[in-house]
Formats: structure tokens, C-alpha cells, sequence
């Protein structure tokens, strides 16, 4: 299952799936609390002339993007939901596909290179589509020859980084849609992505249980390959500052390679359960892990320790 079900805006401000609820979990005053329940009927409040909005009921979310005060979540019917964190109600819910087997794969929220706010999903169908956050009307579509399981884009802006249902990975032009780029080594289909923040590394994770990363200023081979121990990579995430790595697999075992040791360096964080994501705080000081199973279903929290205030550090 394609899981990104947990997002940190901050090392106190946690977001994730609960059941039928998004809850947000404060690890300062130590509870949660609803943010959106999807097991009602979800009526948009935003109504606008051409907007193809549409209520939503007992949505099973597949996965969710927090960012830039945005909640963005994907269906396993093809649903897009988006709600301002600082507002009430869903200011616009979709089913942006009816294709039988229409699931939303991933989302994103990202600023384009004038500043603007986007959100791209990825589906089933074989479609990239691109929102405006604004106005929530779709500014593009960029259909492929497989399923789309997830997308990224780089630090600028300029870069979408495309993966799915082939051995392939695809960097394309994030406003044209324009094929950049192919990176070819991995053996099976890929479901996971992530940019270094310096935006010249692009970490793609597969069903082969391998991350490879690559430098884009050279795709013609990566520059290493990063093994898990049993399951597909679903999960990348790099800290702010880049320093660390984390690649999660299916269950049990999260990874947290530092990037300055060449990816030698690395932490094994093995837990019990299906992972539900992981997710580093903005200010890369704590990793949370989500648990999603059904009797051991949890929120685990890493903070990074400083050893006598070097620069060396572990999680």
C-alpha cells in the first residue's frame, strides 16, 4: 500500500491519519486533535464559477502533503481534498478521475519559480496534474505510458521528478512537462522520491528494496545505491539542512544514512509495524515515524542528540 500518511510542520506540530480522522498531535501540550474527519459528507466552501468541486463522503485516504498552511489529501476513489489549516471546512474536494481504479498515489504542495503555490497529484490513471492553490483550478495535465506513484519537485521549482509502474524514473520541465531526463538502474516499479535541498541530488526509492541517488547534473548512472533489508523503499525524506537521509520501508525498519559520510554512515530504526510515513521537522531536530498497526498503531518521535555541541551528530 502507498502510504505518506504523516507530516511535521514543526518539532511540536505533528499531522496524521487516524481512522477516518486527520489529526493533529501537539507534542508540547502532549494531545490531538481533529482537523479533518473524511467519514462525513465534505461539503467545499469555496464555490466558484468553472471550479468542478463536488461533495465527498467516507473518503479512504491514500495519501496527504502538509505544507505552506495546506492540507492536501488523495483518495483511494480518485479524491482530492484541500483545506487551509488556518480556516474551517475543506475549501475544495474533487474526484478529479473516474477511472475504475483511480487511486490518488501521491500529492505535493510546492512553490513554482515565481513564488507561486502549486499542488500536483499523481494517479492511476497515468496523469501529473497541476492546481493552482488559489483558485484550485487545474492549470495542466502531463499524462504517461504507466501509473503514476509519485511525483516531486526540486528546490526551484523547475524540475519534476516522475515515478510509477516501470523501471524508468523520469525527470521532466515542472511547468511544460517537457522530458528532461531518464534514470535508468532500478529493476521494479518506484514509489518514493526526494531532493537534497541543494537541489542537485534526487533520491528515488523501488520495489527492488534500493534508494538510488542521483546527480542531476550527470543521469547517466547513479551515484550510489542504498539497500533496505526486506520490503520496497516508500519513504524518502531529507532533514532541512541535508546532513541526514531517511528511507522507510513497508514495516519494521527505517533507515537514517548521513549524508556527509558519502551515505555510509547509517542508523537502522527497527520498529513493529506497518510504517504510515516519516517525516523530519523543519528544523531537522526531531524524526517522527508512524505506526500504522492496527494493535501497536503509534507516533514514534527521534530527536537528534549533539554531543558536546560539535557539528557530529547522530539521530
Amino acid at each position: 500500500m502507498l502510504r505518506n500518511l504523516l507530516w511535521a510542520t514543526s518539532k511540536h506540530d505533528v499531522y496524521l491519519m487516524q481512522n477516518y480522522s486527520v489529526m493533529h498531535w501537539s507534542s508540547l501540550l502532549r494531545r490531538g486533535k481533529e482537523v479533518l474527519n473524511v467519514a462525513k459528507p465534505i461539503v467545499p466552501t469555496l464555490e466558484r464559477p468553472g471550479l468542478l468541486s463536488q461533495t465527498l463522503s467516507r473518503v479512504q485516504i491514500s495519501t496527504m502533503a502538509v505544507k505552506e498552511n495546506f492540507l492536501v489529501a488523495g483518495g483511494f476513489q480518485g479524491e482530492l481534498i484541500c483545506k487551509h489549516l488556518n480556516q474551517p471546512g475543506v475549501a475544495f474536494c474533487t474526484k478529479i478521475t473516474t477511472d475504475e481504479n483511480a487511486i490518488t498515489n501521491a500529492v505535493d504542495v510546492y512553490h513554482n519559480q515565481s513564488g507561486s503555490i502549486r499542488i500536483t497529484t499523481a494517479n492511476n490513471d497515468a496523469l501529473v496534474r497541476v492546481y493552482d492553490a488559489e483558485r484550485f483550478a487545474c492549470l495542466n495535465r502531463f499524462t504517461f505510458d504507466w501509473s503514476v506513484n509519485n511525483t516531486s519537485v526540486s528546490p526551484d521549482g523547475k524540475l519534476l521528478a516522475v515515478l510509477g509502474d516501470s523501471t524508468e524514473c523520469l525527470l521532466t520541465d515542472a511547468h511544460s512537462g517537457k522530458l528532461v531526463g531518464n534514470l535508468k538502474g532500478h529493476l521494479d516499479y518506484s514509489f518514493a522520491s526526494a531532493w537534497h535541498p541543494d537541489g542537485r541530488i534526487l533520491a528515488t526509492g523501488n520495489q527492488d528494496t534500493t534508494c538510488r541517488l542521483w546527480d542531476i547534473r550527470n543521469l547517466s548512472k547513479s551515484l550510489a545505491v542504498l539497500k533496505g533489508n526486506m520490503g520496497a523503499i516508500r519513504a524518502l525524506s531529507f532533514t532541512s539542512d541535508g546532513r541526514f537521509l531517511a528511507m522507510a520501508e513497508p514495516a519494521d525498519f527505517v533507515h537514517v544514512f548521513d549524508t556527509e559520510s558519502g551515505y555510509v554512515k547509517c542508523q537502522e530504526i527497527d520498529i513493529f509495524g506497518e510504517i504510515a510515513g516519516i517525516s523530519f521537522s523543519p528544523d531537522a531536530v526531531a524524526l517522527f515515524v508512524g505506526v500504522a498497526d492496527r494493535t501497536y498503531g503509534s507516533l514514534l518521535e527521534f530527536n537528534r542528540k549533539n554531543y558536546n555541541c560539535y557539528l557530529d551528530s547522530v539521530f
